[in-house]
């Protein structure tokens, strides 16, 4: 990329760092650490194949208009940034975009120690742990979701947004990956939208928790759950029961823990519900 462009596409998103709704079924756009973007790649007789860093982006639409949903990792620096495009009996290009910056808040909390500092054997569960979810969350498959707009999986007010800089017992952790939605143990959670249950576990920090699939690298994931109603490979349709709130693994209270991931990236749940 060169010098001028690159100033230019990071001029661009100095001064307008919050970009517009993509559509009714897209989530919006908001070019940032965290955020999404949506990419037009105009048309063509056949979806282009897209990727970031070496990862596959989820591209949605018709011949008319393709789109590229690209979610961006909590740790992207600000500045300019590319996809590479491929359609089909035409070179490879680069489709440039740029990301601002975003500062998220930090929240300190007190929990058991032996969530902090883990011992040996729990530190080799939950590097086991990791390992598989990994796994999970490179899912690409189809048929690729319908829409990328979600309902809320459980009522109930936010107690943790995400992004938000976690702090416990006076020592730093990652940013927090998703939303937590305050709600009593026993509350249904359901399916944000269609999809297929594509992990079912009982995790070190994470509790009791399901993956959802919706197609084309695009999973939902909750977390702290006191009951599961759904096993690997079922189907399920937006409004269906999967699970119940609860207060397993590493929490302070009952709440849902609800991440988004969008080409093996967490992004904010709340770009998908249209706020």
């Amino acid at each position: 990329m060169n010098s001028s462009l690159s100033a230019a596409v990071l001029a661009a998103a100095l001064l307008a760092p919050w970009l517009a709704e993509a559509g009714p079924d897209l989530p919006t756009s908001r070019a940032v650490p965290g955020g999404v973007v949506t990419l037009s790649l105009g048309p063509s007789s056949q979806p282009p194949q897209v990727r970031h860093a070496g990862v596959p982006v989820l591209v949605v639409g018709d011949p008319i208009e393709w789109t590229a949903v690209l979610g961006l990792p909590l740790g992207a620096k600000a500045g300019a940034d590319e996809v590479t495009v491929q359609r089909e009996g035409a070179p490879a290009r680069r489709q440039s975009f740029a990301i601002a910056p975003m500062r998220y808040a930090e929240q300190r909390l007190s929990v058991a120690p032996k969530h902090v500092e883990l011992s040996a054997e729990n530190l080799a569960r939950h590097e086991r742990e990791r390992a598989h979810q990994a796994e999970v969350i490179a899912t690409f498959s189809e048929p690729l979701p319908a829409t990328l707009r979600l309902r809320q999986p459980v009522p109930g007010a936010r107690s943790s947004s995400f992004g938000l800089r976690r702090v416990f017992n006076g020592q730093s952790r990652n940013p927090h990956s998703g939303m937590d939605i305050a709600a009593p143990t026993g509350t249904p959670v359901v399916a944000p939208a269609a999809g297929r249950v594509a992990d079912v576990g009982d995790y070190f920090f994470n509790g009791g928790t399901v993956w959802l699939d919706h197609g084309g690298g695009f999973l939902t994931m909750y977390c702290h759950l006191s009951a599961v109603h759904v096993k690997v490979g079922d189907l399920v349709r937006a409004g269906d029961r999967i699970a119940d709130v609860g207060a397993t693994g590493r929490v302070t209270g009952p709440h849902l823990h609800w991440s988004v991931s969008l080409n093996r990236v967490m992004v904010d749940p709340a770009l998908f519900l249209g706020l």
